[in-house]
């Protein structure tokens, strides 16, 4: 889907959702409720655009209006973006710090009661999906949605392993690899929502169930992608809190 098709079903009634130099925002009437009702804000990266700082720092920003606004207003990560902005100017600039900036804006947009909702509808990678997608409470994608940390090929490149023998790893451990099926089957995608109903109603269905806190480690051991992780975050948690 397109991100106008997306919104036309997010919104048949209409919204206030624009699209600038590849940056989504805005927002509209969730699910049912009327246009001056119940409110999901709404931010994002379109056409496979790279995050830069200046793009990180923007959407950062508008996380922090809604957080400023209270309430308890949901927000919608929608994400089709290349990687971070590959740029000396960026990286000498601090793009790792912008990134962890609006990464950290929506973990506390979601402590502070906003329900933050990643959709994967296209392509992202690194440093890109890691604070957007990944840093949303509930992540849920599209068919046809391609995410990854990071392609076999720079993964080659950084471990000094052959290309073969990563492909021949990637088949065996989700974790390792790239692509939807992997990222669904490690727990770091909830679900994949149906293109030919409504998108409206299932993003409400996600915001109402709420959530007890990051499953993503438990979702990973249930579908056998994470074998261990959930142990691991459990003992994590018993030695930090004494418990």
């Amino acid at each position: 889907m397109t991100l106008a098709e997306i919104l036309a079903s997010l919104f048949p009634d209409g919204h206030a959702v624009t699209v600038a130099d590849g940056l989504i925002g805005g927002a509209g009437p969730l699910g049912d409720a009327p246009p001056g009702d119940a409110r999901l804000a709404v931010i994002g990266i379109d056409g496979a655009t790279p995050l830069g700082i200046e793009g990180a720092c923007h959407l950062a920003g508008r996380v922090l209006d809604v957080v400023r606004a209270g309430g308890a207003t949901p927000i919608l990560v929608l994400i089709d973006s290349d990687s971070q902005r590959m740029s000396r100017r960026d990286e000498l600039l601090g793009l790792n710090e912008y990134l962890a900036h609006l990464a950290k804006a929506l973990l506390l947009a979601d402590a502070q009661g906003h329900p933050t909702i990643g959709l994967l509808y296209g392509h992202s990678a690194a440093g890109a999906f890691i604070a957007t997608a990944l840093a949303t409470r509930v992540l849920v994608a599209l068919p046809g949605a391609h995410p990854s940390v990071m392609d076999l090929p720079s993964v080659a490149r950084v471990t000094k392993l052959s290309l073969e023998k990563l492909e021949a790893m990637a088949r065996s451990t989700s974790v390792f690899a790239p692509g939807l099926d992997n990222m669904i089957q490690a727990g770091a995608v909830q679900a994949v929502l149906d293109p030919a109903r409504p998108l409206g109603p299932q993003i409400a269905a996600l915001v109402a169930a709420g959530s007890a806190g990051d499953t993503r480690d438990a979702l990973g051991l249930e579908r056998g992608g994470r074998p261990l992780a959930h142990a691991i975050a459990a003992r994590v948690v018993r030695e930090a809190t004494g418990a």
